[in-house]
């Protein structure tokens, strides 16, 4: 029998008819921390996320190493790693459709399978010796489309695993574990490089795929309505798109998301040349500076878990944002490692900070009806991600490194400073 005093008893959700509301324990405040774990379900999903989260960051890393190795350019490390969120600009309306027409399960099961073959296939491809960069390109395309089809309906299904007051919780949560493994995931990666070869990377990454597929199996997803299988796809993407433009709250923040993740988020993909070219650290070095973002983002999401459901959002926001930009341009003038890696805790925690908010803010606001789909068109602004690498890219390689992460920084601070000042609704959310 669980201990109902653990911070991760057992608690029944939907209840059980008849059952006694479930009350938070108050005065605990790690209790507090991870209240949503109480959930058995929601745990099965935040477990499978360490899993998920574990191969993504081994992949990128490693992906990002064979690219630079194969080719010594930045602007073909920008356009790879943009090439694995490009999917998401094509397919992910079409993952948010199928999220509200499919068995949740299935469809995420079906998504694990085809993730863990197509990084089987390609580890077998490097290891072999056989790996160029045609072969990059199309692994990226095609574990984006992967992706694109899982992300919505994993994001999609969170409140219907926990109580309403526990949802901002659970949502940090998921980030948290995300960040747990951007931890331990790049370290691990930059050191395996060495060991066992880019190729043992990616089929660590594939058996992590096949932890995840074992979590999904044992969930137990209440019934979620489902839209018509009789209608035709068109249609439900067609009134998806309406309810999120009719809807002011959801069209702001759609379009607020588009500065971190265009103009901030694409200094990830220029790790490799800051620390073979700029801090002089080789593979190991990169993997600790592809994790120090992993640091703060796990200190800013369990500061929002503890918090609970923090009142004037909007703001916390702004300030995120703010934080972030001024935390780029500091990061893009140093040349001492240990800075950087202060700096870059700094850049993560403001990341992080602010999409476990906005994710909040998203949640509360659609309806069941809509959620599916308004996810996948929210994944597009993790799809326009290429645009951002594209630029960061081809600014790196006509100028520097250095040089573009400062003008990225730059242009989030002038953005959100004009957001702030001509979006009310965010403000006062």
């Amino acid at each position: 029998m669980n201990d109902p005093n653990s911070p991760v008893a057992e608690v029944t959700w939907p209840p059980a008819e008849g059952a006694p509301p479930v009350t938070r324990r108050r005065g605990r405040p790690f209790a507090s921390t991870l209240s949503s774990l109480r959930h058995r379900d929601y745990r099965l999903l935040w477990f499978g996320t360490l899993f998920s989260s574990s191969g993504q960051w081994i992949q990128q890393v490693s992906l990002g190493w064979l690219t630079y190795q194969l080719t010594g350019s930045a602007f073909l490390l920008g356009a790879v790693n943009g090439l694995r969120s490009l999917p998401l600009l094509l397919l992910g309306p079409f993952g948010g459709v199928a999220a509200d027409r499919m068995d949740p399960k299935k469809l995420m099961l079906s998504t694990q399978l085809f993730l863990m073959t197509v990084t089987a296939v390609f580890a077998t491809i490097v290891v072999s010796g056989h790996a160029h960069l045609w072969n990059i390109i199309l692994f990226a395309l095609l574990t984006g489309v992967g992706w694109a089809f899982n992300m919505p309906v994993r994001q999609s299904i969170v409140p219907h695993l926990v109580p309403p007051k526990d949802l901002m919780n659970a949502i940090a949560l998921n980030s948290a574990g995300f960040n747990i493994t951007r931890i331990v995931g790049p370290s691990l990666a930059g050191l395996l490089i060495a060991g066992v070869g880019i190729g043992g990377n990616f089929y660590l990454q594939a058996l992590a795929y096949v932890g995840v597929a074992a979590m999904i199996r044992q969930m137990n997803i209440p019934p979620i309505p489902r839209a018509s299988r009789e209608v035709s796809p068109w249609r439900h993407l067609a009134e998806g798109a309406r309810y999120v433009w009719h809807h002011p709250t959801l069209r702001v923040q759609m379009s607020l998301a588009l500065i971190p993740v265009v103009l901030a988020l694409p200094y990830i993909s220029l790790m490799p040349v800051f620390a073979k070219d700029v801090l002089h650290v080789g593979p190991a070095g990169f993997g600790v500076l592809s994790a120090a973002p992993g640091v703060g983002a796990l200190i800013g999401t369990l500061t929002i878990a503890s918090l609970g459901n923090v009142r004037r959002k909007g703001l916390v926001l702004f300030v995120a944002l703010i934080g972030l930009g001024a935390s780029l341009i500091l990061f893009s003038e140093s040349r001492s490692f240990p800075l950087s890696l202060a700096l870059l805790v700094l850049v993560g925690g403001f990341q992080m900070t602010y999409m476990a908010t906005n994710q909040t803010i998203l949640q509360m606001t659609m309806s069941d009806e809509f959620r599916g789909r308004a996810m996948g068109i929210y994944m597009l602004n993790q799809g326009l991600l290429p645009l951002g690498s594209l630029f960061a890219g081809t600014l790196a390689g006509l100028t520097s490194a250095p040089f573009a992460v400062s003008v990225m920084g730059g242009s989030v601070l002038l953005l959100t400073s004009l957001a702030f000042l001509t979006m009310p609704s965010m403000r006062q959310a």
